[in-house]
């Protein structure tokens, strides 16, 4: 294992966690952004929607994009404006729409391309290292949330303006993020090895990406954040008003989910490297299908947050490893890949908390949980294609668990 791997793994982690703080500020102040700029009830959806699906435009440029320039180059570049766009977003006043639409703008259309490239370095670091990384990327975005999720209750705690709340996180991560993007490692980079274990070429280096084989992990991953979007937009909501919690109370459930969320993905990768990613995801699709039987049958507040527990340690594994297993998959086009499956990501968002909110509406909110039950439990049928076997390119996957036999498992 060389020094650039490790300081390419380092640095990517690290741009993982800049950008869970920031997208973390973003989504639990938005009745504070509704607030500063005086946005209607009405209005305040379509600004939402706006973000993902820009966010899933700015994806498939990147597609293109990186055909031209390198994925480290992209993200470089992305996360600053991901950063600046968050600032811009706390910076404006009552009535300027206007400069919301372009704050929200400039951010969903960078995290598009800063989520794409992001999993696309992170699946490109992981066939260089011959084993299961993925999730420990991910676990750094969980612990990012964490922090920026903390960083926001300070701010409505203390009645802080947006722009105060934002500027100090900005002004650390910017110059951060783009020191440590000196590092960033390109499959083929010097130090990476330039082919996928078993032979194969390396990511990016050519091939054709067949959607038709690439959709079953498109659906997992919109499951996947179809859930996600129902803990992270109902959660309170559904403690307070169906299981009769206090407000206190129905603030915790997300910090539980993300919370087991990143102890999950801390402790994900030895699973995949032990027992391999299929046998992982059958299991997080059973644990997260049990948290939505559990938070639609509870019978009160505490036995709804076990069912959020159950959530996080389900559902966090999902995502990760879907976008490790388009890698495999497509070893020679899977940065192709990682973007294409990265829309599906925006999808799911979309479609997730309307869905669940007009199920409530119309049915039960208990009745509303048992659809992306359902819908994670879909992902079994879709197991074997998270199984490590040789891709139709003839490149590998991550070496076997015998291959890490006295490498040691200190970090990085």
């Amino acid at each position: 294992m060389t020094d650039v791997l490790r300081r390419g793994r380092a640095s990517l982690a690290f741009g993982f966690f800049a950008q869970g703080v920031a997208f973390a500020l973003l989504v639990t102040r938005i009745p504070a952004v509704q607030d500063r700029y005086g946005v209607s009830d009405a209005l305040l959806p379509l600004f939402l929607a706006a973000v993902p699906v820009l966010a899933g435009a700015g994806s498939v440029a990147t597609e293109h994009l990186v055909k031209r320039v390198p994925p480290s180059r992209l993200l470089r570049w992305s996360q600053p404006v991901v950063l600046l766009g968050l600032l811009g977003v706390g910076a404006g006043g009552v009535g300027q729409l206007a400069a919301l639409a372009v704050a929200l703008g400039v951010f969903g259309l960078a995290v598009g391309a800063l989520d794409a490239s992001m999993n696309m370095l992170g699946v490109s670091l992981q066939r260089s290292y011959g084993r299961s990384i993925m999730l420990s990327f991910h676990a750094a975005y969980s612990l990012g949330g964490i922090v920026g999720a903390s960083l926001a209750w300070a701010g409505a705690h203390w009645h802080l303006a947006l722009w105060v709340s934002y500027l100090p996180v900005v002004a650390v991560l910017l110059p951060a993020v783009l020191v440590g993007s000196r590092w960033y490692v390109d499959a083929g980079d010097a130090g990476a090895t330039g082919a996928v274990p078993g032979g194969g070429e390396a990511a990016g280096g050519g091939g054709t990406l067949v959607f038709r084989l690439l959709l079953p992990l498109c659906l997992v991953m919109t499951f996947a954040y179809i859930g996600d979007s129902t803990v992270s937009n109902w959660s309170a909501k559904y403690l307070k008003d169906v299981l009769g919690s206090s407000e206190q109370l129905a603030t915790v459930p997300y910090n539980v989910y993300m919370v087991t969320t990143l102890l999950g993905r801390t402790i994900g990768d030895f699973g995949v490297r032990r027992f391999g990613a299929a046998a992982v995801v059958r299991l997080g699709a059973v644990v997260a299908a049990g948290g939505f039987a559990v938070v639609a049958s509870a019978s009160g507040a505490w036995a709804g947050m076990l069912g959020f527990t159950l959530l996080g340690l389900g559902l966090c594994v999902l995502v990760p490893q879907t976008f490790a297993a388009a890698g495999r998959l497509f070893s020679g086009a899977s940065d192709a890949a990682v973007a294409r499956l990265n829309v599906f990501n925006y999808v799911g968002f979309l479609v997730g908390s309307p869905l669940v909110g007009a199920l409530g509406d119309a049915w039960s909110y208990r009745g509303a949980m048992l659809v992306p039950m359902v819908l994670v439990l879909v992902t079994l049928g879709y197991a074997r294609s998270f199984a490590a076997q040789p891709d139709r390119y003839g490149g590998g996957h991550e070496r076997p668990r015998t291959a890490d036999v006295g490498r040691g498992s200190n970090g990085l």
